[in-house]
């Protein structure tokens, strides 16, 4: 099917003449308006909004009401009082223009603003080139204030496109080709039951298409997706609200360098919103302190907005998936350098490349750059701290990465299978050059392999009730990103968790969520405790596999954690479970313990994730208390360890298994 969209965005294609890209513009004392042939936007200087927007003639925005109807607009959650909505203090308003490489005109508008109080200072940048339907962003944060060194955290950061949903246009949510579902209806969430923090059951309106196709609970959680898969999200209309033409609205991830967390960060994507979180901590992700000299520009990313009559929404998802790479419209971005304070220009850029020699096994193979002296998940405590990643060829051991800006960086290389990572400091990328990197990654290890459950592969998706597909509803999601509480684990596990080496499935017999306490849920009112803070593994063993041998060493990787912190990382000094305590007993002898400290908590599973702040630890222990024939692990947490919840989310401490490994030597 032939798209709505520019052919000067596909490589080879010809470009298009400057008069046929012309692009108007006319500033008021209360309005800006910007249009090509095909866009056309207004944006209300005193909200620090667009108001209006249009492709073709076709509204894609519906009526302003209050903060709906409007985007796409930058807020925070970064003043001392929360939340702050950029353009509605001192807003300034600046109309840039000019032609890039190509000859192809450009129009930026530039927002700044200083809210007074703290003097804080934030500039968002929307870029309009030629005849492109979408817009380029770009956000700067920046603190100057001596008197105050230290303001607090940037605990969001995010651009969103807002719709009213009264427009009555937009039909399905998407994220890729396994996350999307028909969009709630008004009559839905008006009859919704909240049964958690932005967690509905739409119990009463069976019929409803999401509910038919999707889950009987919407949460904004469920579309929620780690920064190495997303590529573009959005929402689709799929032409039966708009006369057969189909429409889509898209955040294009064409950079990822200037977020947080690296490849394992995830958040929230769209939920008929559609949102660029630039900083967040849903999941429990480090934030960066605002303090004296904070000075931070975030960005590209590309709003895109496309259509075509009768597009499926893969078509036109995939029209903007083609956008999102870090190569498209480079030269464009070199153009407007200039007018973006901050942003890294191509000049002080280079390409690294690699070749890792990688450890049998190893699948899925990424290779991470960020701050040197960090671990990238949190590569936050350096407020100038870029970030990139590429995939490594698993047969080859060959990855490239471009556009990479010039400093010292941290190489960190992880697979699925394979235990622990490849750690190497002091990558130096010089710019206008190919720094190239040649490592041996050898996987830990502790002696010989005894027994392994799950895959280490950050994740707990492997286990029960993780990625498995529904069986609920034809769109079959995988069950982890429907809602915690729909699944019921004394149920489940009516016996506690009691896992067999060899024998188990890992995908029924282990949980994706070892609770403290379970509870409470829609279906169960009280919560439940008994059967679930002990784990236990049963395995056997034979003489030859304990001959000779002096040292058992348990790894245990965990895909998330919460303690008392939740996902804000502060400490609670008089919550009992700020740090999380894992015991490990082997026959009836306490092993160790691993402590899963406060700023590592996760709010994992319960905002329906599988892989969130990684924590590993190893516990040693004499082999002799092994023996012959059938042994036990217990795998404790406290009971009923709970924590005090400012939002409606369950109390329940726990945490979530990547894998669990035991070796002897």
């Amino acid at each position: 099917m032939r798209l709505k969209h520019l052919l000067s965005l596909l490589p080879g294609a010809a470009l298009f003449s400057a008069a046929a890209a012309a692009i108007d513009v006319v500033q008021s004392s209360t309005t800006i308006k910007v249009s090509n042939a095909r866009l056309n936007a207004t944006w209300q200087k005193n909200i620090g909004a667009i108001v209006d927007l249009t492709l073709d003639g076709r509204d894609l925005l519906g009526t302003q009401s209050g903060s709906t109807g409007i985007g796409p607009y930058l807020d925070c959650y970064c003043i001392p009082t929360g939340f702050y909505t950029i353009g509605t203090n001192t807003p300034t308003w600046e109309v840039v223009s000019g032609s890039d490489g190509s000859g192809t005109p450009y129009i930026g508008v530039i927002l700044s603003d200083t809210y007074k109080p703290t003097n804080q200072t934030f500039q968002q940048y929307w870029f309009l080139r030629g005849e492109e339907t979408g817009f380029h962003m770009f956000t700067r944060v920046a603190y100057y204030n001596t008197a105050t060194p230290f303001l607090r955290n940037l605990q969001e950061l995010r651009t969103l496109f807002r719709p009213n949903a009264g427009l009555g246009l937009w039909t399905h949510l998407s994220v890729n080709d396994n996350q999307w579902a028909p969009l709630p209806s008004q009559e839905a969430m008006q009859k919704g039951v909240v049964v958690q923090d932005a967690t509905w059951s739409l119990k009463a309106t069976p019929n409803d298409k999401y509910v038919t196709q999707f889950s009987e609970y919407f949460t904004k959680y469920t579309f929620s997706s780690d920064w190495r898969s997303t590529i573009a999200h959005g929402m689709f209309a799929d032409g039966s609200t708009s006369n057969g033409t189909s429409y889509g609205a898209w955040l294009i991830m064409n950079s990822k360098d200037t977020y947080f967390g690296g490849p394992l960060h995830s958040d929230l994507t769209v939920d008929g919103i559609v949102y660029n979180y630039i900083v967040s901590n849903h999941h429990g992700e480090g934030t960066p302190n605002i303090t004296h000299g904070f000075d931070r520009t975030f960005g590209p990313q590309y709003y895109h907005f496309n259509s075509a009559p009768g597009a499926s929404l893969t078509d036109l998802r995939r029209d903007a998936e083609a956008l999102g790479t870090p190569g498209w419209n480079a030269d464009f971005y070199a153009s407007i350098e200039a007018h973006v304070v901050g942003y890294v220009p191509s000049t002080s850029r280079g390409k690294w490349s690699g070749k890792i020699s990688l450890p049998k096994g190893a699948t899925r193979p990424i290779a991470v750059l960020s701050a040197d002296g960090y671990s990238f998940q949190d590569n936050a405590f350096d407020t100038k701290a870029l970030q990139y990643w590429g995939e490594i060829d698993a047969q080859t051991g060959r990855v490239s990465i471009d556009r990479v800006a010039a400093g010292k960086y941290r190489l960190t290389v992880y697979a699925d299978g394979i235990f622990g990572d490849f750690v190497k400091s002091g990558v130096v990328v010089a710019a206008g050059k190919t720094t190239t990197t040649s490592a041996t990654w050898k996987e830990e290890s502790a002696g010989k392999e005894l027994w392994r459950v799950g895959t280490p592969d950050k994740s707990s998706g492997e286990f029960r009730h993780g990625v498995t597909p529904s069986t609920l509803t034809p769109l079959a999601p995988p069950e982890y990103l429907i809602f915690w509480g729909a699944y019921d684990f004394p149920s489940d596990f009516p016996t506690g968790v009691n896992y067999t080496v060899g024998v188990s499935d890992p995908a029924r017999d282990w949980n994706y969520v070892h609770w403290s306490v379970f509870g409470p849920t829609p279906n169960r009112a009280e919560q439940a405790s008994v059967n679930t803070a002990d784990w236990t593994v049963n395995f056997a063993l034979t003489p030859a596999q304990l001959a000779g041998r002096k040292t058992a060493t348990l790894t245990i990787q965990l895909a998330a954690v919460k303690g008392a912190s939740g996902n804000t990382d502060v400490l609670s000094p008089t919550e009992p479970w700020a740090n999380v305590p894992l015991t490990a007993y082997v026959n009836g002898r306490e092993a160790g313990t691993i402590v899963a400290p406060w700023y590592k908590s996760s709010s994992c599973a319960v905002r329906s994730a599988v892989s969130c702040y990684q924590v590993a630890g190893k516990v040693e222990f004499q082999a002799s208390w092994m023996k012959k024939g059938w042994n036990q692990l217990v795998l404790a947490l406290p009971e009923n360890a709970t924590d005090t919840e400012t939002a409606v989310l369950t109390d329940a401490i726990y945490v979530q298994y990547d894998a669990v490994r035991l070796e002897v030597k």
